[in-house]
């Protein structure tokens, strides 16, 4: 039987895994957005109706390169895979902690040096807010006990993020974006 509240470092190999898997599965994807309109639900039905639009195609399934080099990326600067493909298990909190440390480091570096991140909500977390009708649903998600219709007074719980701006090196023709990690043979 899995653990029904894991603790956090628990919780670090599974969202990373969960997020990468997400960007290169478009089915595992699909599964992680049904658990999360399982959980949300209550929240979707308060949310306000999208205006009615015109009929567009499907998206094009996604490109898994960008993917694949931010995992690559991860790798090389924080060990990112080497950490959640180890089982944890043997090894105690205090040795887990030291090891997440590095990762910390390696993954906020890549983090300064490729993306420009900035809070979706510019409120400290704890703050009362209010929201209107018509917030941003894809921006805002709402939890707790959400009935009835906006406007909501709730407490900011997570800021939340957003990409400003992306800075991924261009891959050189013929790179093989699937190779994460080359094997290395010590002669």
């Amino acid at each position: 039987m899995t653990d029904p509240a894991p603790s956090f470092f628990k919780r670090i190999p599974i969202a990373f895994g969960a997020f990468f898997s997400s960007l290169s599965n478009p089915l595992y994807a699909g599964r992680v957005l049904g658990l999360r309109e399982e959980d949300g639900a209550s929240a979707a039905a308060t949310a306000p109706a999208p205006a009615a639009a015109a009929p567009t195609a499907a998206p094009a399934p996604p490109a898994p390169d960008a993917a694949l080099q931010l995992l690559a990326l991860l790798q090389r600067e924080a060990r990112l895979i080497d950490f959640t493909q180890e089982n944890l298990a043997g090894y105690s909190d205090a040795e887990i902690g030291g090891a997440a440390r590095l990762v910390h480091e390696g993954c906020a570096k890549v983090l300064r040096e490729h993306f420009t991140l900035a809070p979706v909500r510019p409120e400290a977390e704890g703050s009362p807010i209010t929201l209107n009708a018509g917030f941003d649903a894809r921006a805002i998600r709402l939890t707790g006990n959400v009935v009835g219709q906006a406007p909501f007074q709730g407490v900011l719980s997570h800021r939340g993020w957003r990409a400003t701006e992306t800075r991924l090196p261009r891959l050189a023709d013929g790179h093989d974006a699937a190779v994460l990690a080359q094997a290395e043979v010590e002669l």
